[in-house]
């Protein structure tokens, strides 16, 4: 594996057609499983590669968000497709929305300081702090225990979710705080849905 990696050719043009016009669903999910695994063991093999790494975490950046949509989005959390798009999601997110995301976890450390631990971002986080986190747990699985990344990502959400909760808590407009109560929501779901996977990785079951 070289430096130039961008990501794995997998997919032959009749196999991506399917994927984008949902032919063959069973070929849709052969193809996010099959990405997965590839950017998973690719990557983790090339761990001692910085380069390759940094290119891996930034999928996104270089690729579009829809390119990973296209493969992934469907794939249950249980699965390593599934599990991946939710913290690329979760990168993508807090890289395009970093005020507010700082803000919402600042709030939600003072009802969830185990998770604030475990998350492992700064105290009193800014935009820069917690786009660092949102890096490092993608590096985390590709230099690290693929595990305790997926639980640091789902501790986060976690924080988030209470921030979420008391920002709406203090909101006079009824449609915004109705908005962060179900963002909130959806932050919960997807902290718990990270720590089932990060069980199954355990167990050699995610895949």
């Amino acid at each position: 594996m070289t430096a130039r990696f961008r990501r794995p050719a997998m997919l032959s043009a009749q196999r991506a057609e399917e994927i984008v016009g949902d032919v063959d669903p069973a070929s849709r999910s052969e193809a996010a499983h099959a990405t997965a695994v590839a950017l998973v063991v690719r990557g983790r093999a090339a761990a001692h590669d910085d380069d390759l790494v940094a290119r891996l975490v930034e999928l996104v950046d270089n690729e579009g968000i829809d390119d990973l949509a296209m493969l992934w989005s469907n794939a249950p959390a249980t699965t390593l497709p599934g599990a991946l798009w939710r913290l690329y999601q979760l990168r993508e997110w807090t890289r395009n929305d970093a005020h507010r995301v700082a803000e919402h976890f600042r709030l939600g450390s003072r009802a969830a300081q185990v998770d604030e631990v475990v998350a492992g971002v700064a105290p009193l986080p800014g935009p820069s702090e917690v786009r660092d986190l949102a890096d490092a747990v993608l590096t985390g699985v590709y230099r690290g225990d693929f595990a305790v990344a997926l639980e640091r990502a789902g501790a986060f959400c976690r924080v988030l979710a209470a921030g979420c909760a008391l920002d709406a808590d203090t909101l006079t407009d009824d449609a915004e705080a109705s908005r962060l109560t179900r963002q909130g929501a959806t932050l919960q779901a997807v902290a718990e849905e990270l720590t089932v996977a990060a069980g199954l990785w355990r167990a050699e079951k995610l895949d």
